[in-house]
């Protein structure tokens, strides 16, 4: 028998059984045995279904709220790179601070600034800049985003970094996946590249969406026309 004041609370508040899926699933079983075995309770079933539906349900729920997080720290990570970007009153420093400070923030290994010339002498002020620029002949950038593939060239390209990459000089055989940003720098103007490298192979994956990526693109783009300018 039950304690009559447990007995009294459970009729004062229904809802307390209700809503404990495990004393309900207790209940029907219960229920199903008293009835025998040769009465099928619908009731039961169809709560079984609904609990899966539920489950379900929640496990759709839990991934679009996890997909949301990530986005927005996704989109916080970018504003606060395209700040640091923002910062430098000079050119040299503009490219200097994009390898190292932007980086970081952006939790990336390696960043590349890929414009093409027709010029075969170099010129010794690009020495001052490190790594962090890649002068290439005109096409480099078409012809490895496309990676040796008959392919329709996309502003932003995530994938795993090709075997004999030297994009990255010394750090290039560390590189295990990259972000390719294709550059527009206006009319008249051969086009660039921004790269991103990353030492890990799942960092960058064709199945990640690249707004982020192609706002920051776009931010860069934009800022690189005024210093060509």
């Amino acid at each position: 028998m039950i304690e009559q004041d447990l007995r009294d609370k459970l009729i004062a508040t229904p809802e307390m059984i209700l809503e404990d899926r495990d004393l309900m699933k207790a209940l029907i079983a219960a229920n199903e045995r008293a009835m025998g075995a040769n009465v099928i309770d619908l009731r039961g079933i169809a709560m079984e279904r609904l609990e899966g539906r539920l489950d379900r349900l929640e496990d759709t729920h839990r991934s679009v709220i996890a997909a949301a997080y990530e986005n927005l720290a996704g989109t916080n990570l970018i504003h606060r790179a395209i700040l640091q970007m923002l910062d430098p009153l000079g050119f040299e420093e503009f490219l200097l601070n994009l390898s190292i400070e932007v980086a970081q923030t952006l939790r990336v290994d390696c960043i590349r600034l890929v414009l093409e010339t027709a010029q075969r002498d170099a010129d010794p002020a690009l020495g001052r800049l490190g790594e962090v620029l890649h002068v290439a002949e005109p096409g480099f950038v078409a012809d490895y985003v496309a990676g040796g593939r008959n392919v329709p060239l996309r502003p932003v390209t995530l994938r795993r970094t090709l075997p004999d990459t030297v994009l990255y000089g010394e750090a290039s055989p560390g590189m295990a996946s990259e972000a390719l940003m294709r550059l527009d720098f206006g009319r008249g103007r051969l086009p660039g590249m921004l790269a991103m490298g990353s030492a890990d192979a799942d960092h960058f994956k064709p199945t990640q969406g690249t707004d982020l990526l192609a706002f920051f693109a776009g931010v860069f783009e934009r800022t690189m026309r005024r210093w060509l300018s």
